[in-house]
């Protein structure tokens, strides 16, 4: 007992169960949990499936049934596989024949290759020779389309028998120009006469197409004649393939020209004798009567016709942009930066300003080649007018009018156009016979003077003058040329009308008394005066009229008090006391200037201090200015106090000897003074 116990214990006790095998075996297995290998479950599942029932002997020949298990599957996958080796095998027959066929396949091939080594190079030298030809046939054929022209192009430049142009004759002509400008870069190649047999072709067609085309555009312009002209796009496009050939342009130009001149010597003649479609407006001739507006209108017609055909021919070169080479034609090198030898090293922009001002210069310049018809027909008709004499003031309406319209028609054409120069001469006429009709009524002025009448105003010959100057001048005035020519207008009108007038008042006056002169002439002056007052540009004259009024008012003043001083009887006094030397003693020792003498003398001055008014000249009161009355007033009787006052001191001075000096003279100067001014 004691002996198993502790064999027991021993089992038991911790030492000693780690080297027991049935233990660890046993705890193995109890530590196993089954429901987390995955393994032992798929065993256990496959053994259930041939393992019923769990008995001792099944137990003891489990392993052997696994094993025959084992056994039989294996031979299954061995037959299996069987079959699978045979098909490999046959697999590895078929590759193994197509092995040896494909090796008797590259040595066939290998001999056909050195056979046939000869004919494959020279196969690569054609082909490769092909391609070079096609090539050079492509460049060829680009070298045609670029250098040559097309059967069609041909065609349409040279055209139809009925000289009509083909809508593409510019897009044919700009291909054969473009052509030619192209030959210029086989030039500088090794294609040089290449370059030069297509330059030489193309040269023959340009000329053929050009004579075409100048033909054409001369038919057209000779169509253009009627009032309004219908210029097509393609004339236009005409004239600018033209530009090329100058002399081409400038003759389609002249033929234009011609042709608007014959319609617009149609269109004057009809607007003068027949008037506009259906009478209206009415021809101009009705109103010939009326010389301002007969002329007037023709002139604006000119106008209107001028412009019009400015705007046709800048319709019709709206696309010749370079047609200022006909007169600039070195200059036009200078546009793409080339400098011409003819105006030396300038700028481009300057060469093209001078360009810009030449093509205005030729549309001008046909401008005037077309007004120049109508020059003939208006002269005569202007100087009909003029040399009729309608008189001073239509004669310079007429002469302001030609000069407006010179210089407004004159911003259309150029300085040497004929119509400029017919308006020149219209203008000059109409002035020369202006100036002649002042220049006749200023001699008839001269011829017969007529004698002041009795108020001393102004004649009816001076009044009617200056109506007739007041008449040129409110035309003057209301004249639309500029301000410089109608300042020495107004200085030749004035020379024409006042000096001879100032001259015949001179000599009507000239048989007149002093004062009746100054009197008469003062008025006359002032009248003058006051109707060139109404107007501009007078001041000069207005200077010169006043001096001469100034003139004439001293000269009254004079008289005035003159005539004052002799009614009181202080004349002869002021005279002396005016000559007294010292050396001839006093005063009141001179004969005439006693006491008594002297006291009757201040007496009758005492009357004329209380009305003055009563001693002022008849011819004062006849001033037509009442401001020159005022002055004559006020100014002579400024002298009559001078004189009083010099009276005065020479009386109250104690050398000249007079006792009661006060008594003589009661007055003092300041006191006159105050009583007449």
């Amino acid at each position: 007992m004691a002996t198993i116990q502790e064999q027991t214990a021993d089992t038991s006790s911790p030492s000693s169960q780690p080297n027991n095998p049935l233990s660890r075996k046993l705890n193995k297995i109890l530590d196993t949990r089954l429901d987390n290998d995955k393994e032992m479950l798929e065993a256990l599942k496959a053994l259930s499936s041939f393992f019923s029932e769990n008995t001792l002997r099944n137990r003891r020949n489990l392993r052997g049934d696994v094993e025959r298990r084992s056994l039989a599957i294996n031979e299954d996958f061995i037959q299996a596989f069987q079959q699978v080796k045979e098909q490999l095998d046959s697999v590895y027959e078929d590759v193994k024949g197509m092995s040896e066929c494909c090796q008797d396949m590259t040595t066939r091939l290998k001999a056909a290759k050195e056979q046939t080594h000869d004919l494959i190079n020279q196969t690569t030298q054609l082909q490769t020779e092909s391609q070079r030809l096609q090539m050079r046939a492509q460049v060829a054929d680009a070298f045609l389309a670029k250098f040559q022209l097309k059967p069609e192009e041909v065609k349409i430049l040279r055209g139809t028998r009925d000289g009509a142009l083909h809508p593409d004759f510019f897009k044919a002509l700009a291909r054969v120009k473009q052509i030619h400008t192209d030959c210029k870069v086989l030039l500088r190649t090794n294609q040089q006469t290449a370059g030069l047999e297509i330059m030489e072709s193309m040269a023959l067609h340009q000329e053929s197409a050009y004579e075409r085309l100048y033909r054409w555009t001369q038919n057209e312009c000779r169509a253009l004649s009627n009032e309004s002209p219908d210029i097509s796009s393609q004339l236009c496009l005409g004239l600018e393939a033209l530009q090329d050939r100058p002399v081409l342009f400038r003759y389609s130009l002249d033929e234009f020209g011609t042709a608007r001149r014959t319609a617009i010597v149609r269109g004057f003649i009809d607007a003068l004798t027949r008037g506009g479609p259906g009478g209206t407006p009415r021809p101009i001739e009705l109103h010939s009567h009326d010389p301002l507006r007969y002329v007037g209108d023709m002139l604006a017609w000119l106008h209107q016709a001028t412009a019009s055909e400015k705007e046709h021919l800048q319709t019709l070169l709206k696309k010749c942009n370079n047609c200022w080479k006909i007169l600039y034609g070195p200059m036009y090198r200078k546009k793409t930066g080339i400098y011409s030898g003819l105006y030396g090293y300038e700028l481009i922009e300057e060469a093209v300003m001078k360009a810009d001002e030449a093509n205005e210069g030729t549309i001008q310049d046909i401008l005037g080649h077309i007004t120049e018809g109508v020059c003939r027909p208006f002269k005569v008709r202007v100087e009909q007018v003029v040399v009729a004499e309608p008189g001073p003031v239509l004669l310079y309406k007429l002469t302001n009018l030609l000069k407006f319209y010179e210089h407004t028609i004159g911003q259309l054409l150029s300085k040497d156009a004929s119509l400029l120069g017919t308006l020149d001469e219209a203008h000059v006429l109409s002035s020369k016979m202006f100036f002649n009709s002042l220049n006749i009524h200023a001699a008839r002025l001269l011829d017969k003077v007529e004698l002041p009448p009795a108020e001393l105003g102004p004649t009816g010959p001076l009044n009617q003058t200056l109506q007739l100057l007041k008449d040129v001048l409110s035309s003057h005035d209301s004249s639309v040329v500029s301000i410089d020519d109608r300042q020495k207008d107004f200085s030749k009108i004035m020379s024409s009308v006042i000096d001879p007038l100032i001259q015949m008042c001179s000599l009507s006056a000239s048989k007149l008394t002093t004062v009746d002169m100054a009197t008469y002439m003062i008025n006359c002056l002032y009248t003058m005066q006051s109707a060139l007052a109404l107007f501009e540009y007078t001041d000069q004259r207005l200077e010169m009229l006043q001096a001469q009024i100034d003139a004439h008012i001293d000269t009254l003043i004079s008289e005035q008090a003159s005539h004052i001083l002799h009614r009181v009887g202080l004349a002869s006094t002021y005279g002396i006391v005016q000559q007294h030397q010292p050396k001839q003693g006093p005063l009141s020792s001179i004969p005439g200037m006693e006491p008594g003498t002297l006291k009757g003398a201040i007496a009758k001055f005492d009357s004329f201090l209380s009305t003055p008014d009563g001693y002022i000249l008849q011819q004062c009161s006849l001033l037509q200015s009442t401001t020159v009355r005022e002055t004559t007033r006020k100014r002579s009787m400024e002298l009559i106090v001078s004189a009083y006052e010099e009276l005065y001191t020479a009386i109250t001075a104690p050398q000249n000897g007079y006792k009661d000096p006060q008594n003589l003279m009661p007055r003092t100067p300041e006191q006159v003074k105050h009583l007449l001014i």
